[in-house]
C-alpha cells in the first residue's frame, strides 16, 4: 500500500489545506487492497459466461441426439405411397408401421345410406301428416299452421332419430334430406311416412337415395370389410382413404394398387446433420478457450481443468464403439472427424443414405438400447451428456458454476466488508483533518492577538506609523 503525504502549506499562511482531496487520496490508497478481489472477480464472471455458453450449447447437443434416441422419434417415422391415387390414398403411417409392400383391390366403397323426399316449390308450405324413422314416430301438425320444411328439419334433428335431416334447394324447389349417422350396412335407415302439402294438397314421398353398404376389399389376399372408407388396422400403423373401386384389367380382373411403407429417410438425415451441428457448436466453444485473446491476454477457461475434463470427455463419447450389430461406430454412417484437427465432425451424406437404406435397423440399434444389455452408442452419449450438463445438479458445467459463485460470494463478501471499514476510516479522517484545517486557519489571528498583547505591555509596535 502507497502513502499519502499532507502538505499543510505555510503554518502561519491561514490558507489551510484541501480536506476532501487529501481524503479522497487516502480513500483511493486503502482500495488497492480490494484490486486483486475484483480482478479475480472479474475473471469468474468471464469464466461464467464461457461456462452458460457451454452449457447452453450441450443442451443443443443433449435435445439432438434425444430426438435419434426416443423409441417414439424421427427413426420410427414412417412414410407411404400407393401405386393408384385415384383409387387409394395414404393418410398416415405411425412409428408401429413395418417398412414393407402391400397388395390392395377394392371391390365396393363404403356407403350411408340416405333418403331425400319429393321436391317442394314453395319450402314455406304447411306440412302434415307423419313420418316414421327406425321405429320412433314423428307426427306433424298442421293446426299450428307453421309446420314448414325447416321446422319438420329441426324437429328430426332434435329427435334423436339416427338420422342427421337437412334442406337440399335446386331449380325445381326444396327437398328433405336424411342421412344416416351410422355408416355403412348398419346404418340402414327404415322409414315410413306419410307427408302432405296441406298448402297444395299433394302427397309428399321420402325417396331412397343411396343404400348403407360396408366397404370390400382384399389387403394381401385377405378378404375385409369396413363401415367407413377410412381404413384403419388394415395394415399396423397405417390409414388409407378408399376413393373408388379398382378398376377392370383388360382380362376383366380389378387392378391391384401397390401401397409401399417405407422408412423416412430424409427426416432421419437431417436429424442426424443437426446432431452433427450441434457438436461442432459444443467443440467451437471449447477451442476458443485455448490461448489468448486479440488482446494477448489469456482465454478466461485457459488451462481450465473443466475445460480439459470435457474435452477429453465428449471426444472420448463421440468415439464409442457399440459391441454389437453391424453398425458399431459413426464412421458407417458417414461421420468423421474432420481433416482441420479441431475435434470437430464431417457429414458424409451419400454414405450416411446407403447406410440407410441398407442397415436401416442396424442404424436404429446404434441410437436406440438393443435389448441385449449392451450398451449402444446413443446409451453412451446420453450418459455423457447428463455428467457434463450444466442444468443436472451434479453436471460438470453445474458444479464449475457452483464453485465459481461460491468463490464470488466470497470476493463480493470481503469487497463489502472492505467498504465498510473505508467509509468509517473516511468519516473519522474527515472529521479529524477539518478540525486540524481549522487549527490552521486560526493561527494566523491567534499571532495577531498575540502581537497585540505585547505591544500593549511592551509599548513596542511593529508596525509604526510615521
Amino acid at each position: 500500500m502507497g502513502t499519502v503525504g499532507i502538505s499543510f502549506g505555510s503554518p502561519t499562511g491561514g490558507s489551510g489545506f484541501d480536506v476532501a482531496s487529501t481524503v479522497s487520496q487516502i480513500v483511493t490508497n486503502l482500495r488497492t487492497v480490494e484490486t486483486p478481489w475484483k480482478n479475480q472477480l472479474s475473471a469468474l464472471t468471464s469464466q461464467d459466461s464461457v461456462l452458460s455458453q457451454i452449457g447452453s450449447d450441450l443442451a443443443s447437443l443433449a435435445s439432438a441426439l434425444q430426438t435419434l434416441t426416443d423409441a417414439q422419434g424421427v427413426l420410427a417415422e414412417k412414410q407411404g405411397s400407393s401405386s393408384d391415387t385415384n383409387v387409394l390414398s395414404l393418410t398416415s403411417a405411425t412409428s408401429s408401421a413395418i417398412a414393407g409392400s402391400h397388395t390392395i383391390v377394392v371391390s365396393k366403397l363404403a356407403q350411408t345410406a340416405s333418403y331425400a323426399s319429393d321436391a317442394i316449390a314453395n319450402s314455406g308450405d304447411t306440412l302434415s301428416g307423419s313420418i316414421t324413422i327406425n321405429g320412433k314416430t314423428l307426427n306433424i301438425d298442421s293446426a299450428d299452421n307453421d309446420t314448414t320444411l325447416s321446422s319438420l328439419e329441426a324437429a328430426i334433428n332434435a329427435g334423436g332419430f339416427g338420422v342427421t335431416a337437412g334442406i337440399i334447394t335446386d331449380s325445381s324447389g326444396s327437398r328433405l334430406s336424411l342421412v344416416s349417422n351410422t355408416s355403412g350396412a348398419a346404418g340402414a335407415i327404415n322409414l315410413n311416412s306419410s307427408i302432405t302439402d296441406s298448402t297444395t294438397g299433394n302427397s309428399i314421398n321420402m325417396n331412397a337415395t343411396q343404400a348403407g353398404q360396408d366397404a370390400q376389399l382384399t389387403v394381401d389376399g385377405v378378404s375385409i370389410t369396413s363401415a367407413s372408407n377410412t381404413i384403419t388396422g388394415a395394415i399396423s400403423g397405417v390409414t388409407f382413404q378408399l376413393l373408388s373401386t379398382s378398376p377392370k384389367n383388360a382380362d376383366g380382373s380389378q387392378e391391384n394398387v401397390q401401397v409401399q411403407i417405407t422408412n423416412d429417410n430424409s427426416d432421419v438425415e437431417s436429424a442426424i446433420s443437426k446432431f452433427v451441428s450441434a457438436y461442432n457448436a459444443v467443440v467451437g466453444d471449447m477451442n476458443s478457450q485455448d490461448g489468448k485473446d486479440s488482446s494477448g491476454n489469456p482465454e478466461p477457461l485457459d488451462g481450465s481443468p473443466t475445460l480439459a475434463a470435457l474435452q477429453n470427455q465428449l471426444e472420448s463419447a463421440i468415439s464409442f464403439t457399440q459391441s454389437s450389430g453391424a453398425i458399431t461406430s459413426l464412421s458407417q454412417l458417414g461421420i468423421t472427424f474432420s481433416q482441420t484437427d479441431d475435434g470437430t465432425l464431417t457429414l458424409d451424406g451419400d454414405t450416411l443414405d446407403s447406410t440407410l437404406s441398407s442397415n436401416y435397423q442396424d442404424v436404429v440399434n446404434f441410437f436406440q438400447p438393443g435389448g441385449n444389455g449392451a450398451s449402444s452408442f446413443g446409451d453412451n452419449m446420453t450418459t455423457v451428456l447428463n455428467g457434463l450438463s450444466g442444468s443436472a445438479p451434479d453436471g460438470a458445467i453445474s458444479l464449475a458454476l457452483t464453485q465459481n459463485s461460491n468463490e464470488e460470494k466470497q470476493l463480493n463478501t470481503s469487497i463489502s466488508n472492505q467498504e465498510t471499514r473505508i467509509t468509517a476510516e473516511q468519516t473519522s479522517l474527515t472529521n479529524e483533518l477539518n478540525q486540524a484545517n481549522f487549527i490552521l486557519t486560526e493561527i494566523p489571528q491567534q499571532l495577531q492577538s498575540i502581537n497585540e498583547m505585547y505591544s500593549a505591555i511592551t509599548g513596542f509596535n511593529e508596525n509604526p506609523q510615521g
